[in-house]
This record gives structure tokens, C-alpha cells and sequence, in this order.
């Protein structure tokens, strides 16, 4: 029988303990904010939105918000503000706190654990996507209209582009159209699962279209800004998430009939919606994958808490059956999946987002559905109180649940990551 010899490939994933991207500690300037930030939740985000809640109940219009609620966040986002816990995102920026991706992912993990952390620090997506779209490529007039209230938190904004009618995980195939006649953009098209549309607070809109189908396939679409209140806008409804259509911010079926916005609102310019979408989703991609490590790690927490305050069959809980086994496997995977996080934050901030597009790819795929067996594991140690509003875990399961699809199916990311080794064959 021939002997061949065997030859390892050269990877980009080769362990090389000098290599700065092994390197994931968050700087030693940013420890304090990081601190501060923990100290926030706790002491003001977490009772604020105790009394957040009991504002909201028995309103009438589920798709608002009581003056009371307004009035309670607004005091917790000025606080923030006043302390300087404000629009963390924007990496190596003026306008925000110029934080690394890296440092930011450690703060973002905190803000999972809390529903309102994010929004009360002006953290929150879609706006952080598309404040930094704006902050990135905006004109002098764009960024005075729509990203300074952005980045005050007087309004909110959404981000249009999945459609009904085509398999939009691929891009290409969007369909809604926008054709210049004369000095405006006339656009028609429907989309939906358009996050944040139904806050009466959203008043800009990012609407990916397609202006130019006889140009090179990834320069047929541009992106526009429309505001909210433009005629022709449509919402036809709420998408419901697992029965659930989360008012007031819901996510909404749109219709766009003539809408008609000057030429001037093009973002960047007309070709390049798949160049901005780059830069979109893989910062968001990043923030999305620490706060859903917050959210495992509040569950495993729930987890352990249950299992160690309930008995059954004469022992508590937690050492009924496999339990200690999924406690002990659920710590493993949040620790696992946090390295992973942080090294694709790190490489965005030594690569570049374009170059650390396949570490971005894994992160996206890999943390959401490890994620929700966690959550389904605290679940399925709460009994039937698990899948109550008794508890927070049938929300942020349905939550890191539609994280598959958003910013791209599991699959869309796992090809991704697979052409990428196979080029390196």
C-alpha cells in the first residue's frame, strides 16, 4: 500500500501565541466604563423598567406608549446621558465613545441581560446600524436631519429590507424597485419583519432597492433614506413571532406605493447598497451576538437558581437525572462562544470588517442556536412556569430564536465560513 505523506494546510486559524488576534483583553481605559455600566443596570435600569412595565399596563393602544412610560425611560436615558453612559457602538468615533469592537462586545454582553439597558444607553438596533451607516457615509445635511436626533435619542429609525415574495437571503433577488423621475426617487415594493416601524417614536426608514437591474449584480441596489411619514408609506401590519407581535415596536408588513423622496436621499450613492450593508451587518452582527450571550448567561442563572431552590423525588433538582451534566455543559458553551465573539470583534478591529467577514460568519451561526438550547434548557428546568409569563425565558427564547434569520439565515453564514476553508484547500 503507497504511504502518503500528510500535509497540513496553511490557515488563517493557525494558534500563534504571538498573533494580536489572540489578544482579547478589553483595554485598561475602558475597565472603568465597563464597571460603570454593570453598576447602571443594577442600580437604575433594572428598577426603571419594573416601574416601566406596571406604566404600561391596561393601556389602551397596544401600539404606544403611555406618557408614564416616556416619562420613566426619558429620566433613566438622561441619566445615562449625564453620566456619560452613551452611544458605546461607534468604534474609534467622535461621536461616541471611540471604543474598539472588542471592549464594545464585553459592554454589549451586559446590555443582553437587561431588555431596556440597551435603549436607555441609546444602544439599541436597528439604530446603532444605521446611526453608524449615517455616521460612515451620510452627507453634511443627512447627518444634521436624521443622525444628530439619532444620537440624542429623540427618535428612532428602521432598516427595510427583507421581502415576502423572493428569498431575500440572498440580496440580489430584492425586488422593490426605485427609478429616478426627475429630481425624485418614485419607489414601489413590499417588504416585511421590518423591526421597529410600528414605534410611534421611528421617523427615518433605510430602504434597500433595487435602481438599476441591467447593471453587474452586485451593483444593482442602492439604499435610501424615506421618512416615516412620506404619502405612499404603508404598513399593513404587525408579523407575528411565535404568536406574538411584539407592540408597540412590532415588525411590520410595509407597502411603498409611489413613495416619492428627493434624488438627495441616496445613501452614499446609487450601486452601492451592497457596499453599505457591509458595513452595516457586521457590527451589528457582533453587538447582537454578546447581548445574546448575556441573555444565555441570565438564563443559565435561571437555570441554576431553580434547580437548586426546587426539590423532586427527594433531591433538588439540579441533581435529578442530567441536570448537573446540562448546568456544567451550559457554562462550557457560554465560555466557548464568548472567546469566539470577542476574537471576531478583535479581528474587526485589526482586519478590518471586510477582512473579518468569515469570523463574523461563525459568530452569527454558531451563538444563536447554541444559545437557544441553553434557554430551552432553563426552560425545561422551570416546568411549566418556563413557558409562563412568569419568567423571562419564553420571550428570549422567541428573541435569540428570530436571530437565525435575522442579518442572514444560519446557512447563509455557514457557506460563508465553508467556501472559506475550502479556498484555503
Amino acid at each position: 500500500m503507497t504511504k502518503h505523506a500528510y500535509i497540513p494546510r496553511t490557515t488563517n486559524y493557525t494558534l500563534n501565541p504571538g498573533d494580536e488576534l489572540n489578544d482579547l483583553r478589553m483595554s485598561d481605559q475602558v475597565r472603568p466604563l465597563y464597571d460603570h455600566v454593570r453598576k447602571f443596570i443594577r442600580d437604575t435600569v433594572e428598577p426603571m423598567s419594573i416601574e416601566f412595565a406596571k406604566a404600561g399596563e391596561g393601556k389602551q393602544d397596544r401600539w404606544s406608549f403611555t406618557p408614564k412610560q416616556l416619562e420613566v425611560l426619558e429620566v433613566a436615558k438622561n441619566k445615562a446621558k449625564k453620566e456619560g453612559l452613551w452611544n458605546f457602538f461607534l468604534p474609534d468615533d467622535e461621536t461616541g465613545q471611540g471604543l474598539k469592537n472588542l471592549d464594545y462586545a464585553y459592554i454589549a454582553s451586559e446590555l443582553g441581560k437587561s431588555p431596556l439597558a440597551s435603549e436607555t444607553m441609546n444602544c439599541s438596533a436597528p439604530d446603532t446600524g444605521n446611526m453608524e451607516v449615517l455616521e460612515r457615509v451620510g452627507t453634511k445635511e443627512q447627518k444634521e436631519k436624521w443622525l444628530k436626533p439619532l444620537m440624542n435619542g429623540e427618535i428612532r429609525s428602521a432598516y427595510v429590507m427583507t421581502e415576502p415574495n423572493v428569498a431575500s437571503s440572498d440580496a440580489k433577488n430584492i425586488s422593490t424597485t426605485a427609478k429616478l423621475v426627475g429630481d425624485e426617487w418614485v419607489i414601489n415594493g413590499e417588504k416585511y419583519y421590518i423591526s421597529g416601524v410600528g414605534d410611534p417614536r421611528c421617523k427615518i426608514l433605510i430602504v434597500m432597492v433595487k435602481t438599476n437591474p441591467d447593471a453587474a449584480p452586485s451593483k444593482q441596489q442602492s439604499q435610501i433614506l424615506v421618512p416615516r411619514d412620506t404619502p405612499g408609506v404603508e404598513v399593513l401590519g404587525p408579523m407575528y413571532v411565535f404568536g406574538q407581535d411584539h407592540a408597540p415596536r412590532g415588525h411590520m408588513h410595509m407597502r411603498f406605493n409611489n413613495v416619492r423622496v428627493p434624488k438627495e436621499n441616496i445613501l452614499l450613492g446609487e450601486g452601492r447598497g451592497f457596499e453599505i450593508s457591509q458595513l452595516r451587518l457586521g457590527p451589528g452582527r457582533i453587538h447582537h451576538c454578546m447581548r445574546t450571550i448575556g441573555k444565555a448567561e441570565k438564563a443559565l442563572d435561571l437555570m441554576v437558581q431553580r434547580g437548586l431552590t426546587r426539590e423532586a423525588f427527594g433531591k433538588k433538582i439540579a441533581h435529578l437525572g442530567g441536570n448537573m451534566q446540562i448546568i456544567a455543559q451550559a457554562r462550557c458553551e457560554i465560555e466557548a462562544m464568548r472567546l469566539m465573539v470577542l476574537k471576531a470583534a478583535k479581528a474587526m478591529d485589526v482586519l478590518g470588517n471586510k477582512e473579518a467577514r468569515v469570523w463574523v460568519s461563525m459568530v452569527k451561526a454558531m451563538v444563536p442556536e447554541r444559545a437557544c438550547k441553553i434557554i430551552d434548557q432553563s426552560i425545561q428546568m422551570h416546568g411549566a412556569t418556563g413557558i409562563s409569563h412568569w419568567t423571562p425565558l419564553a420571550e428570549m427564547y422567541q428573541d435569540v430564536r428570530h436571530l437565525r434569520f435575522a442579518d442572514g439565515p444560519d446557512e447563509v453564514h455557514w457557506m460563508v465560513v465553508g467556501r472559506h476553508e475550502l479556498s484555503m484547500a
